[in-house]
């Protein structure tokens, strides 16, 4: 089952490598990994989804809280959470195709911000099914490249 860790952690070099040599050591693949500023100066958020039994899940979340560096983890995985993931998405496109590609990108509310003689690239946020559907779409006029952040998490409503 994936699970979704959010963590408040300290704003400092070494930190993620902590982290993710603490997810390596207990042979977790790590699905995704983001990290970026928080609401909190000097704190950066990191949302981490992992494979794993719940039991396991907890193991490593309470390792992860005794790190220095971290200030608090959460397992969000069972809460009401929004999530979103950013995608770019290069796709090949003709004279002939590349209107067809434009109305995808359209139905899904996605945004093209790159246009050249022979791709378009595509600018998708959503929940993961959104950007898969919209991936597999492309697919069949060609995905040159394609760059995607991973999820990114926050539980609805009051603070968590």
């Amino acid at each position: 089952m994936k699970h979704t860790l959010v963590a408040l952690v300290e704003n400092k070099p070494g930190v993620l490598n902590r982290v993710s040599s603490l997810f390596r050591r207990r042979a977790f693949n790590i699905e995704s990994i983001v990290v970026g500023h928080s609401e909190q100066p000097g704190l950066s958020r990191m949302t981490v989804v992992v494979n794993g039994d719940s039991a396991r899940i907890e193991q490593v979340r309470k390792q992860l809280d005794k790190l220095i560096n971290v200030v608090r983890v959460s397992d969000i995985t069972a809460e009401d959470i929004v999530t979103r993931e950013l995608a770019l998405i290069k796709v090949k496109t003709t004279t002939a195709t590349r209107s067809e590609i434009i109305q995808i990108v359209d139905i899904f509310r996605a945004n093209i911000v790159d246009v050249a003689s022979d791709s378009l690239t595509v600018e998708v946020t959503g929940d993961e099914d959104k950007v898969e559907s919209l991936l597999e779409l492309l697919r069949s006029f060609g995905v040159k490249e394609i760059s995607r952040t991973g999820r990114i998490a926050l539980t609805r409503g009051g603070v968590a």
